[in-house]
């Protein structure tokens, strides 16, 4: 990985890799967690999975190759895929986790790396492999979209205040660009260049991604994975319940380290 470009060969990636790939010609990123055995769990919005069921698009059927690809439960966005279908054909991209603020600015475009510090692998394929089993809650392209997810897997930290921006790169960039926009207009009136207002609003858009990055965030707390959904109060999940979704996911994680 370069300051360029995140792009990886497969090779490269090992379990507990946050990964992602470009859809629609470089207009948005999908993210999961690489969890071993050629598998990603990422998440995505059931609606479009249950179109796709439909289609057999990510049905178990038409993956060849693995038969528990395309696995969920049942009104859960989180999903089991193999790296062949998670990629679609498109390029392997690695997510940075730990960069100095210089090279998180350096990277104009969001989504693609973070200040904050990743946990361990093995913690890492735990949140995915039990988020797979008790879901993510709705998918909300803003506040709970793919990158998220997978921020939390490498994290474990969730942004305490809920009706503020999200814990995605791409969200922050989305509403960044245009704010800066906003932000920068009146300088036009002192600043005969256009190369120094586009300069100016260039600036203003990377500060805000920065000001959003969860790393440098006042406003996140780290929650353990078993009490993510209490704690945004998805449900209230008994303590057998989680002890036999814990089990379950073990399971799965088993039978994917066994096929690394």
């Amino acid at each position: 990985m370069g300051l360029l470009t995140n792009k990886v060969e497969r090779s490269q990636i090992k379990p507990g890799d946050h990964i992602y790939t470009y859809r629609a010609v470089f207009a948005y990123s999908h993210h999961g967690i690489f969890v071993g055995g050629s598998k990603v769990v990422h998440f995505r919005p059931e609606r479009n999975l249950n179109a796709e069921a439909s289609s057999d698009s990510y049905d178990s059927m038409s993956c060849p190759t693995f038969p528990d690809c395309g696995f969920r439960q049942p009104d859960s966005g989180v999903v089991l895929s193999c790296l062949d279908c998670f990629l679609k054909n498109g390029s392997l991209y690695c997510f940075e986790y730990g960069v100095t603020p210089s090279v998180f600015l350096a990277k104009l475009r969001g989504g693609t790396c973070t200040t904050a510090a990743s946990d361990p692998p093995e913690t890492v394929v735990h949140r995915a492999m039990y988020l797979l089993q008790n879901g993510f809650g709705n998918y909300d392209i803003f506040q709970n979209n793919c990158e998220d997810f997978a921020l939390y897997c490498k994290s474990g930290l969730l942004i305490a205040d809920r009706l503020g921006v999200g814990r995605s790169g791409q969200a922050s960039s989305v509403i960044g660009a245009p704010l800066a926009a906003i932000l920068s207009s009146p300088l036009k009136l002192l600043m005969p260049s256009p190369v120094g207002v586009a300069t100016v609003t260039a600036g203003m858009y990377c500060m805000s991604r920065y000001a959003t990055d969860i790393g440098v965030r006042t406003d996140v707390i780290k929650v353990a994975v078993e009490d993510l959904a209490v704690n945004l109060g998805w449900q209230d999940i008994p303590e057998e319940e989680k002890a036999g979704d814990s089990e379950a996911s073990n399971r799965l994680l088993a039978n994917n380290v066994s096929l690394i």
